[in-house]
């Protein structure tokens, strides 16, 4: 692990945490380095509360187990306390501008974390806080899984420049947000998805000029097989996300040869590792051989949300 650098911690407090390309290459391993330090500390019973008396706000319009059960239990961790608002409880659900919701929060608050559908919504609520706003989950972003992910492939392999990641599937939040990490960090990415369901055109310019800045390799192909050709990581997700339910019969048929499984794993290095931020469909975009077989960190990345979030608030909110 690299050492706690002390300039860097000064300089990430009372930030957003909205996406992973507002992040140096520096900041990110920043945070991956704090998260797996907590890790240790919350393993060995260390106390680490660096949130004492800290109070975060944590807005749910998309429900979720993972999030909101790491969330809360991080900010107890951390010596603060996280407070669930459903949108059904507050007054943005009935109208009000997020603007005011956001200046009212600020004021009983120390940091909001939203999980939420539109992007927007987020950058709304950022634009009227004056206290650090964290993005759990918009259609466009997934930062939190993907600080995640970073941090459980750096724990397996110790490092994250130059190895391969395979993403087969939908051209998505997550994917969106694990070529922005890829980038910063030097990581090359090969994505592999069916014509229509590309990920954003504007993120992936965007990413492939960060990634040109360090030796990252990205690319778009049809192809399962050819993106998955000597891949360290194999990554995928379910092929239709929260509020997609009613496309799922067209999307099976376009991501039939989509599916991780072990004829495809074959093409992928010996001691791949294979991710899925779950929940999982077992049988459609994965294959239970694989997800449940020996190459699967699938746990581990689930596990690392608790200390990869409780980084984030530390960093931004102490």
């Amino acid at each position: 692990m690299h050492a706690i650098n002390e300039e860097l911690a000064q300089s990430m407090k009372g930030r957003d945490f909205l996406m992973l390309v507002d992040f140096k290459k520096e900041e990110l391993q920043y945070l991956i380095d704090l998260a797996i330090d907590l890790k240790a500390k919350q393993k060995a019973g260390e106390t680490h509360q660096l949130l004492k008396g800290k109070t975060l706000g944590m807005i749910f319009e998309k429900s979720s187990t993972r999030t909101r059960v790491s969330f809360e239990v991080g900010m107890y961790q951390l010596g603060g306390q996280g407070l669930f608002l459903s949108s059904n409880d507050l007054q943005i659900g009935r109208g009000e501008p997020i603007w005011d919701t956001a200046q009212v929060l600020s004021r009983y608050l120390d940091g909001i974390m939203i999980r939420t559908f539109a992007h927007r919504k987020v950058v709304e609520l950022a634009r009227g806080a004056t206290i650090p706003v964290i993005n759990g989950l918009t259609d466009l972003s997934h930062p939190c899984q993907a600080l995640a992910d970073f941090q459980t492939i750096y724990e397996h392999k110790g490092r994250l420049e130059g190895l391969k990641m395979a993403y087969i599937g939908d051209g998505n939040n997550v994917v969106h947000s694990l070529m922005m990490g890829a980038a910063k960090l030097g990581m090359h990415m090969s994505i592999a998805t069916p014509e229509g369901y590309e990920p954003d055109s504007d993120i992936v310019k965007q990413t492939m000029a960060n990634a040109a800045e360090t030796g990252s390799r990205l690319e778009v192909v049809r192809d399962p097989k050819e993106a998955i050709a000597d891949a360290d990581i194999v990554y995928t997700d379910v092929w239709a996300s929260m509020g997609q339910e009613e496309e799922q019969k067209e999307r099976e048929a376009a991501f039939a040869n989509y599916q991780v499984n072990e004829e495809l794993e074959k093409y992928a290095k010996a001691d791949y590792l294979f991710m899925h931020c779950l929940p999982a469909h077992r049988g459609e975009e994965v294959s239970e051989g694989v997800i449940d077989g020996g190459n699967s960190i699938i746990f581990d990345q689930a596990e690392n949300r608790l200390h990869a979030q409780k980084a984030i608030m530390a960093a931004i909110m102490s």
